[in-house]
């Protein structure tokens, strides 16, 4: 292998990373796939290659699909990076370099509504300016094709702008929500969500998406019933809440823009908050898992 590829290789990385990880979520897996990207080069004719940098991103687009299509055989979304940790109130998250590199919950759970294909166009596409053309050849389907897949998958994400680290107006909203919610305010719960709101849950049977401040108020009076810990969910102000016996019942991270709830993630699957770092839960000692 010649140097120079080695070298061409190496200044490909961080993309190569940045792209598997948007995919997949996870950091481990990501760097994975960049080392059988780095793998299969290393066994083709580089003569063969005219446009490194394209071959390079199929080769990981493939890869990272074929991740997605094992997922779904033994379903384990990683939400073992998103970092949760208690709000005080002084948290400073916008300073803090894991959060800077990690995927949000509230766009991992969103992701893992997708099918690997409309994962795949989305996240190429729509977060790295990959051309049609190109997904495409990774995914054996038309241009056009692709570009429906990711219109359906953008459809079902409508993901706000990237919001602002948790602050005072964010907290605000949120507790103003989780009072509402515990004291059965309909019209209060109407006041604070966005009327356009999503609520996406990843529960032990699957994702449940609910729609709109009517329908998710609804739900809400009736199962905001126990208390939790408010946490900053990578960033975002969130909950924690426990089952008696100490495991964790749910984790929810909701997205304030505008001065209303425009999204909530909330992950209430217990084989996958098992995999989550979690503050302890109140008047207990040790770590909870």
């Amino acid at each position: 292998m010649p140097d120079t590829l080695a070298e061409t290789f190496e200044a490909q990385r961080d993309r190569l990373r940045a792209v598997a990880h948007r995919v997949l979520g996870s950091a481990a897996d990501a760097e994975d796939v960049v080392q059988e990207a780095w793998l299969r080069l290393s066994r083709q004719d580089a003569a063969e290659i005219h446009n490194l940098e394209g071959w390079l991103t199929t080769v990981v687009g493939r890869i990272s699909l074929d991740v997605l299509r094992s997922r779904r055989a033994r379903p384990e979304a990683p939400y073992d990076e998103v970092v949760v940790e208690v709000d005080d109130g002084t948290a400073a998250p916008e300073e803090d370099v894991a959060l800077a590199d990690s995927v949000g919950l509230a766009l991992l759970v969103v992701l893992e509504t997708l099918g690997p294909s409309e994962r795949l166009a989305f996240v190429l596409h729509d977060l790295f300016a990959v051309p049609f053309e190109e997904i495409g050849r990774i995914l054996g389907k038309s241009a056009g094709a692709t570009k429906m897949l990711a219109s359906r998958a953008r459809r079902k994400v409508r993901t706000p702008s990237p919001p602002a680290a948790a602050g005072r107006e964010q907290r605000e909203v949120v507790q103003a929500f989780l009072t509402a919610a515990r004291d059965g305010d309909f019209e209060e719960l109407l006041r604070v969500l966005d009327p356009d709101v999503r609520l996406t849950i990843d529960t032990p049977d699957g994702m449940v998406v609910v729609l709109g401040a009517t329908n998710v108020a609804t739900g809400a009076r009736f199962g905001a019933a126990r208390d939790g810990r408010r946490v900053l969910v990578g960033g975002l102000p969130g909950v924690v809440a426990w089952r008696e016996d100490g495991t964790p019942l749910s984790v929810v991270a909701f997205t304030v823009a505008d001065g209303r709830i425009a999204n909530i993630a909330a992950v209430a699957d217990p084989v996958k908050l098992a995999s989550m770092t979690l503050p302890e839960p109140p008047g207990t000692v040790g770590p909870s898992r």
